[in-house]
C-alpha cells in the first residue's frame, strides 16, 4: 500500500490525532448504540435476558478475536493500513446490522463489527501515540478516550431522539457515515515513524519524524528507535513472559481486565434498565438521563487530558478508581433501601454519573496512554493486545451477566460486587502503575529492565521518580 507524500508543512501530527479521534467517535458510538437499540429490538424479536446479554457480548467477543491479532496486524501491515481496514468494516458491518432480519443475522453482523472494534483499539492508540511528541503524548492518546466519549454522548442523545418511534435500525446504523468520511484522511497519511524504522526504511522515517515533531532531532530520534529495536530479542508473545518485561505484561494485562470488571460497560450497555430499576419512568427520562450522564464523562475526559501530562499518570488513574469506589458504596446503600423515589432516586442519578465520570478520567484516559507506551517498540503492538485482550474478557463477562445478575440477586448485591473488584483494582494501580509522564517511549523500557525503578543518577545521568513519586533509591512497587 503507498503512503501520500506529506504535503503541508507541520501538520501531520495533527491530522494523526484528529484521524485517531474520528475513530474513537465512531468505536464510542457503536459501542453505546446498543444500550437505546436493545430496548426496541428486544421486543420486535422477543428476546429473553439471556438473548439480550449475548446481542451485547457477541461483538465483544468479536473484539477480543481483533484485539488478539490487531497488533500483528498493525506490525505486518502497518498502522495505518489497519486503520484503513477499520474505518472500511465500521462502514459497512454498521449498515447491515440496521437491516439485519431477526436476532441471529444481527448477531452474526455484531460478531463481525466486534472483530473490526477489537483491531480499532489497539492500532489507534499505537497510530497516535508513535506519532506524537513525548511531551504531549499522555493527551494525545488520552484524546482517543475523549473521542470515544464524545461518541457515547452522541450516541444517547440520538437514542433519545429517535426513541419516540422506536427506531433502532437508525439508531444502529447511523455510524457507517462518519465511518466511511474518515478514509479519506487516511489515505493522504503517512503511517508512523516507528513503524517505518520497524521496518527498516529509516530515512522515510526521519522524513515523518521531521513533520510530525519539528523541534526534535529527527535523525536523532529515528537512531535511538533503530538502537531500541536492536537492542530487542524478538517480537512474539513469548517475548512478554520473559524478564525483563514479564513485570510490564502482568502490569497491562491487570490493569486491562480491571479496567472492564468494576462495571463501566454495565451502565453504557444498560443505563435504561438501570435507571428503570432507580425509579424513573418513560422513554424521555430513561433515554435522556444517560445522554447527561456522558456529558459529565466528557468533562470529566478533557480534564484529565488538560492535567495528565502535568500531574502526572498515577494521580490522575488512582483518583479516579478512588471515586468509582466511593460510588459503587453509594449505589449499594441506595439499591438496599429497597423501593426508590424521590430524593434517593437522584442520590442514584448522582452515584451512576460520578462513576461513570470517574472512570472517564482515571482508567478511561490511562489505559489507552499505558497500552501505547509500556512496551518498547517490538513488543507495543503485541502487549497492547494482551492488555486489551484482558479488558475485552472482563468486557465479556459483564455484557453477557449484567442482566441475569441483576433480575436473579437483584441491584445491591451486583453494585457490591462490582465495589470489591474496585477495591482491587485500586490496590492492584497503587502498587504497579509506573509513573511515564514526560518519558520517550524508548526510554520506559529502562524502567522495566531496572526490575520495576527507574534507573538512578548515576546509571542515567538523572534522578528519577520512581513508581510512587519517591527516589529511584525506594524499594520497587511489587507487581
Amino acid at each position: 500500500m503507498s503512503t501520500a507524500p506529506l504535503s503541508a508543512p507541520r501538520r501531520a501530527g495533527g491530522l494523526f490525532a484528529l484521524t485517531g479521534a474520528v475513530v474513537g467517535v465512531i468505536y464510542g458510538y457503536d459501542t453505546g448504540s446498543i444500550s437505546g437499540a436493545l430496548v426496541f429490538l428486544s421486543k420486535d424479536f422477543g428476546l429473553t435476558e439471556t438473548e439480550k446479554g449475548l446481542v451485547n457480548s457477541i461483538l465483544v467477543l468479536g473484539s477480543i478475536l481483533g484485539a488478539m491479532f490487531g497488533g500483528k496486524l498493525a506490525d505486518v501491515l502497518g498502522r495505518r493500513a489497519a486503520m484503513l481496514i477499520v474505518a472500511s468494516s465500521y462502514a459497512v458491518f454498521v449498515a447491515l446490522s440496521a437491516f439485519a432480519p431477526n436476532v441471529v443475522v444481527l448477531d452474526a453482523v455484531r460478531f463481525l463489527l466486534g472483530i473490526a472494534i477489537g483491531i480499532s483499539i489497539v492500532a489507534a492508540p499505537l497510530y497516535v501515540a508513535e506519532a506524537s511528541p513525548a511531551r504531549i503524548r499522555g493527551a494525545s492518546v488520552a484524546a482517543y478516550q475523549v473521542a470515544t466519549v464524545v461518541g457515547i454522548v452522541l450516541t444517547y442523545f440520538v437514542n433519545w431522539g429517535l426513541s419516540g418511534g422506536g427506531h433502532w435500525r437508525w439508531m444502529l446504523g447511523l455510524s457507517a457515515i462518519p465511518a466511511a468520511i474518515v478514509l479519506i484522511p487516511l489515505f493522504r497519511l503517512p503511517d508512523t515513524p516507528r513503524w517505518y524504522v520497524l521496518k527498516g526504511r529509516d530515512e522515510r522515517a526521519v522524513e515523518v519524524m521531521a513533520r510530525t515533531d519539528p523541534e526534535a532531532d529527527a535523525r536523532a530520534e529515528v537512531a535511538a528507535v533503530r538502537a531500541a529495536l536492536t537492542a530487542e530479542s524478538g517480537g512474539s508473545a513469548r517475548s512478554l513472559l520473559r524478564k525483563p518485561y514479564l513485570r510490564a505484561a502482568l502490569f497491562v494485562v491487570g490493569l486491562g481486565f480491571f479496567c472492564q470488571i468494576t462495571g463501566i460497560n454495565a451502565v453504557t450497555y444498560y443505563s435504561p434498565q438501570i435507571f428503570e430499576q432507580m425509579g424513573f419512568t418513560g422513554n424521555g427520562q430513561n433515554f435522556l438521563l444517560p445522554s447527561f450522564v456522558e456529558l459529565a464523562s466528557l468533562v470529566a475526559t478533557v480534564l484529565a487530558i488538560l492535567i495528565i501530562d502535568r500531574l502526572g499518570r498515577r494521580m490522575v488513574l488512582l483518583t479516579g478508581i478512588g471515586t468509582m469506589v466511593v460510588m459503587l458504596a453509594v449505589l449499594t446503600v441506595v439499591f438496599s433501601a429497597g423501593e426508590l423515589h424521590g430524593t434517593t432516586t437522584w442520590v442514584g442519578f448522582v452515584a451512576i454519573l460520578l462513576f461513570t465520570a470517574a472512570f472517564n478520567f482515571g482508567f478511561g484516559s490511562l489505559i489507552w496512554v499505558y497500552a501505547s507506551e509500556a512496551f518498547p517498540a517490538q513488543l507495543r503492538s503485541i502487549g497492547a493486545s494482551a492488555m486489551l485482550t484482558a479488558d475485552l474478557v472482563a468486557n465479556l463477562l459483564i455484557a453477557q451477566f449484567f442482566p441475569s445478575l441483576m433480575t436473579k440477586l437483584g441491584p445491591a448485591p451486583t453494585f457490591a460486587g462490582l465495589g470489591v473488584l474496585a477495591v482491587g483494582a485500586l490496590a492492584f494501580a497503587a502498587f504497579t502503575a509506573p509513573e511515564t509522564k514526560g518519558r520517550q517511549l524508548e526510554e520506559i523500557q529502562d524502567y522495566w529492565r531496572n526490575g520495576g525503578r527507574w534507573p538512578t543518577a548515576s546509571a542515567a545521568g538523572t534522578a528519577d521518580p520512581g513508581p510512587l513519586g519517591n527516589s529511584a533509591a525506594s524499594p520497587a512497587a511489587p507487581s
